[in-house]
């Protein structure tokens, strides 16, 4: 039988990615959707094919076509969302960030654990072959030992001084409280930070961020530069923002015995080519773009944990950590001091 889905929030991620993914998705099926706007959930399930649209949450939790939920409402919502969903016995699948504070993942993680449902978090950048190849070629240790890992991931406009104001259904992304005290690093900076923690097989000890927010008078970053020290001592830099028009977005390694370089694979779609020079291997790899790759992936990865009793490639812990390291970042740029983490035990 399919794994049925539900979608939760419909705003313009779930309209253009996450819907159409479920729907290209082997053994998935789009079963409903929930908007706090009736005739907006309605005019969004007919678009993608969903049985059902619902304007009340308990309703579609009571669903029982449904399986699985993903959470595509505003980040401060995750949690609630996604422990409602846990205590209806539905699995879970969270947009990234998980959620805001060390609180509410904390809450989520253990929800899930108490009801025996699988939960899991967007980071479909885990998905990109280039990303799983990078990594593999580390474990191979083809590289030697790693001295300093790159990524970055941002955009623009040529010619504006400020990115535009997110209105409508993104309107959100521009209060703080909604979008969890940060722009940039929410946006995509969490994605690169989660990949290098995913290639390395790492966790972060420490953080500095600079940013041109986190201010009273501008509470929200446009660009932001992290310098991350991790457990074996490889450092890494993390750079993101929406004034970076030409940036190719890309991913480099370097060890003592070789470099990797990912062209233009830190985005949402898959494309790219990744270059892998050493000692020991010389190849290069070229990735067509392909829009929703990663998301199909990322959804036939999570229906698959779901079904052989595992983890999925980003899980809830996966999402709790990012959220400590995030945290960890907009309290360095808030303070200008270095930020040691502290990671919980579940």
């Amino acid at each position: 039988m399919a794994f049925g889905w539900g979608i939760i929030s419909t705003g313009l991620h779930p309209e253009n990615k996450i819907a159409p993914a479920i729907n290209n998705t082997p053994g998935a099926q789009l079963v409903s959707v929930y908007s706090r706007d009736k005739e907006q959930g309605q005019s969004f399930a007919e678009k993608h094919g969903a049985l059902s649209a619902y304007d009340s949450l308990d309703e579609l939790l009571q669903d029982n076509r449904v399986d699985g939920v993903f959470l595509c409402s505003p980040n401060s919502m995750h949690a609630q969302h996604g422990i409602r969903a846990a205590n209806s016995g539905k699995h879970v699948l969270s947009e990234k960030p998980m959620t805001t504070t060390l609180d509410d993942a904390i809450s989520m993680v253990k929800a899930c654990r108490d009801n025996g449902v699988t939960l899991g978090t967007g980071y479909h950048l885990r998905t990109h072959p280039a990303h799983i190849l990078a990594k593999e070629t580390l474990q191979s240790g083809a590289l030697g030992n790693i001295s300093l890992i790159q990524g970055q991931w941002g955009f623009g406009v040529r010619g504006d001084k400020s990115p535009p104001t997110r209105t409508g259904r993104r309107e959100w992304w521009e209060q703080p409280d909604l979008i969890g005290g940060a722009a940039s690093l929410m946006g995509t900076g969490v994605h690169v930070v989660d990949i290098l923690r995913f290639i390395l097989d790492e966790e972060i000890t420490e953080v500095a961020t600079l940013t041109d927010g986190h201010t009273q008078t501008t509470p929200l970053e446009r660009t932001a530069t992290t310098i991350i020290r991790f457990t074996s001592g490889t450092l890494a830099t993390v750079c993101c923002g929406r004034l970076l028009p030409d940036s190719k977005n890309d991913l480099a390694i370097y060890g003592t015995t070789g470099r990797i370089l990912g062209r233009a694979t830190l985005w949402e779609a898959r494309q790219g080519r990744i270059e892998i020079i050493s000692n020991t291997t010389n190849q290069t790899q070229v990735f067509p773009s392909n829009y929703l790759a990663n998301f199909i992936a990322e959804i036939s990865d999570f229906q698959e944990s779901v079904e052989m009793a595992r983890e999925p490639m980003s899980s809830g812990i996966n999402g709790l950590r990012v959220v400590e390291a995030t945290l960890a970042m907009i309290e360095s740029a808030k303070t200008g001091r270095t930020i040691k983490l502290n990671p919980v035990t579940l």
